[in-house]
């Protein structure tokens, strides 16, 4: 008699049959994964994504700190781009493949809610992976190491808020060391100073209370550049300019105590919407269609200077004869002014945007001391400017060229957000790596409370923290092993404010030498950094299929070979 199969090895080889790439039916193959498909799996996948996200930290790391070194940044055409901004440089690569890509999507959102702090948030999530990729190959496993740095990220939370202090808007020295520092790794001239001190300027014009809370919107704060001059030159204009010129040469090129209108209206006459037309038969006929359309448009600046302007902006065109009678009528004008502008023009000079002559009024118009038409470099601009309280402001932005302007622009564009977010949060911390450290030396006490594997990934997250005064040692060119431990030394001492100080080459008091940064800027790096980590090392799996091309997804030929840890 024949013994029976145990139901088990039955199962087993099933399941075998199951999950083969290929099966033979009838002769025929079977395709699990579309043809052309590629797929990572495991350690392999894991590791894949860790080295492209490890590239990419390590390509911007040079750029972080004061002592920072440039990016030279030449596209397809030629283009230049000179930066040690994270943010720019990231969006200016052309990067592929998708692990690096959510380390660009990091150093944006970095960007857009605090401006500065770009290049930390990356360079910390590069080394968070890497010490997790140490972990890796000691058989932690990935799930374990993800719970230990969800339990390490809120801790430092609690760290970074514990050490911080209280700053409001009436603290200008205080924010405008943090502006400084905001700018201290960018091109900004040997005296950054007088262009913290307008930047800070900027922030408190357009701060407004609501309910006891000081609410910020930075995009109040237009960013104007021109070249020439020095970045010295750079000025604050407490109204908007407006990079359009006067329409008509009679026109007046200055007015004091200017009455403005602002109308998202055009002072033509309208074309029929219809499929109409117009017989004209003779030449009286001709001649009184034309006079009609002339009244219509003196009528039109009639009405507009029946309520007292005597400057208008227009969203739309403004008709030659219409220009005429506004020039004879001593009003200034500038038509086809973008909606932004006209938007900051209103919160600056009070005006209302009409849609119709008809219904302006004088209730309608704003009001500043003085509007002008400039030249600046070369090209014609109008300045609104003296305005009562104004609610959105201009920086014009100098430098010696293109490339200066464009760089001094990133670095008032961090400061400002940096500012913005140290008032609206009320907060601010020591720069120079003093809260990285301190965060360090505390999550390494807290680890000891964890008896499981949890313990180690806390560590790791307190050894990727120091990677940053870390770091700012090795681009001042310091040694930095002598560097982290006399910082770890003044910590363990109670000096919660040592940071490195990479101008002087030793380790000082961040806060006395008044390097700060905004609280938000640290809490927001180390949420998204940690965010990042966690979610990359969760990936087991990566299938790349001809599907996902059409969604603008994975390059032709799928996932890019990162293995080598190269961009």
């Amino acid at each position: 008699m024949r013994r029976a199969t145990p139901v088990s090895s039955v199962v087993r080889e099933v399941f075998r049959m199951v999950n083969a790439t290929m099966a033979q039916i009838g002769g025929q193959p079977v395709l699990i994964l579309p043809e052309g498909a590629l797929r990572t799996t495991g350690k392999d996948a894991q590791r894949n994504n860790i080295a492209a996200a490890k590239a990419v930290g390590d390509a911007i790391r040079t750029t972080l700190g004061p002592r920072g070194m440039d990016k030279m940044l030449v596209d397809s055409l030629g283009d230049v781009v000179i930066s040690n901004d994270g943010a720019t440089i990231l969006s200016e690569m052309e990067i592929e493949h998708p692990a690096a890509k959510m380390m660009v999507e990091i150093s944006k959102t970095q960007d857009e809610e605090v401006g500065d702090g770009t290049t930390t948030v990356v360079v910390l999530a590069g080394t968070m992976l890497k010490k997790a990729e140490e972990l890796l190959d000691q058989e932690v496993h990935p799930t374990v190491i993800t719970k230990g740095y969800r339990v390490a990220k809120e801790k430092a939370l609690e760290v970074v808020k514990s050490v911080s202090k209280s700053i409001s808007v009436n603290d200008e020295d205080k924010l405008v060391r943090i502006a400084i520092t905001a700018m201290s790794s960018k091109a900004v001239g040997e005296n950054p100073e007088k262009l913290a001190r307008v930047v800070v300027q900027a922030v408190k014009e357009i701060s407004e209370t609501t309910d006891g809370k000081t609410v910020i919107d930075v995009e109040n704060v237009k960013l104007e550049k021109r070249r020439g001059g020095g970045i010295i030159d750079t000025e604050l204009i407490k109204g908007i300019a407006i990079d359009k010129e006067i329409v008509h040469p009679s026109m007046p090129k200055k007015a004091e105590n200017a009455k403005i209108a602002l109308l998202d209206a055009a002072l033509e006459v309208k074309e029929l919407e219809t499929d109409a037309e117009i017989r004209i038969t003779s030449p009286e006929q001709m001649q009184s269609f034309l006079a009609e359309e002339e009244r219509m448009l003196k009528d039109m600046v009639e009405k507009i200077a029946a309520t007292g302007a005597n400057v208008v902006f227009s969203q739309k065109g403004i008709d030659d004869a219409a220009q005429h009678y506004m020039a004879k009528k001593g009003i200034l004008a500038a038509r086809r002014v973008k909606k932004s502008d006209m938007d900051k023009l209103a919160r600056a000079t009070g005006a209302k945007v009409t849609s119709s002559i008809n219904d302006l009024s004088s209730a309608d118009l704003g009001f500043a001391g003085l509007v002008e038409e400039k030249k600046v470099s070369g090209e014609q601009m109008v300045f609104v400017q003296k305005c009562k309280d104004p609610k959105a402001v201009t920086i014009l932005i100098r430098g010696g060229s293109e490339h200066i302007v464009d760089e001094v622009e990133r670095a008032v564009n961090d400061a400002i957000k940096s500012a913005a977010a140290a008032i609206e949060m009320g907060k601010y911390v020591a720069g120079g790596g003093a809260p990285e450290a301190e965060i360090a030396r505390v999550l390494r006490k807290f680890a000891e409370s964890f008896p499981g594997r949890e313990q180690l990934a806390i560590n790791a997250f307190a050894d990727a923290m120091e990677v940053i005064p870390k770091t700012l040692a090795e681009n001042a060119g310091l040694d930095t092993i002598d560097m982290l431990v006399k910082l770890r030394a003044e910590h363990d001492a109670g000096n919660v404010n040592a940071g490195v100080d990479v101008l002087n080459g030793r380790i000082s008091d961040m806060e006395k030498l008044n390097v700060i940064d905004p609280l938000k800027t640290k809490i927001q790096a180390i949420s998204s950094a940690s965010e990042a980590a966690e979610m990359i090392l969760r990936i087991d799996d990566v299938i790349s299929a001809s599907k996902l091309n059409k969604g603008g997804g994975m390059p032709p030929g799928g996932m890019p070979d990162m293995s080598g840890g190269e961009m």
